[in-house]
């Protein structure tokens, strides 16, 4: 991960919810700054930090925003959707058997053809190769035992394992409100 001194291709603006904390981590909660832009012209967010370039109109001028705050706080305790990527979120980006991180799926723990269904407490992440090998049976029957056992997580739980996985660059204006210890970073 790269920290970097002169704006992101693109000028991305990273967005805080109205108490400072970004809205989410994996993915980073960025906006184009085309976006950004709009939100303060519909008084939607209050401009924290701009880089040094600087858009026009016939009639204003105006810095690009590189940090903004929404003026509406958005509650964080809603329940996660239940998604692939939340769930390969929640498990680490690994398989649950083996911890490869390649050719992730969902596996169904209680197979659906043994009337398991299709929710958090039964889906985990698996490669395709263990996938396979695990097939229509249970963990015990296919002796491949779980590495952690699924369950529902709250949004507190998802954002603390976005943390896990922090962007490949961070814009130097960022850094104070994100809580990444960048100095142990890649």
């Amino acid at each position: 991960m790269q920290v970097l001194t002169r704006p992101p291709s693109g000028h991305p603006a990273l967005v805080l919810n109205a108490d400072f904390r970004p809205l989410s981590y994996y993915p980073l909660s960025i906006w184009p700054w085309q976006e950004a832009v709009k939100a303060v012209f519909q008084d939607r967010v209050d401009v924290v930090s701009t880089y040094d370039r600087v858009v026009r109109s016939p009639s204003i001028e105006m810095a690009l925003p590189s940090v903004v705050s929404l003026k509406s706080y958005i509650d964080q305790d809603r329940a996660p959707a239940f998604t692939r990527f939340n769930v390969f979120l929640r498990d680490g980006f690994a398989c649950q058997y083996c911890g490869s991180s390649q050719d992730l799926t969902f596996d169904h723990v209680l197979p659906r053809s043994q009337g398991g269904r299709t929710s958090w407490e039964n889906i985990v992440a698996a490669c395709a190769p263990c996938n396979l090998r695990k097939g229509g049976r249970t963990p015990r029957q296919a002796s491949m035992p779980i590495r952690r056992s699924p369950h529902r997580p709250n949004s507190w739980q998802l954002q603390e394992a976005g943390r896990r996985f922090p962007p490949h660059y961070l814009h130097q204006s960022w850094l104070d409100y994100l809580y990444w210890d960048v100095e142990l970073l890649p």
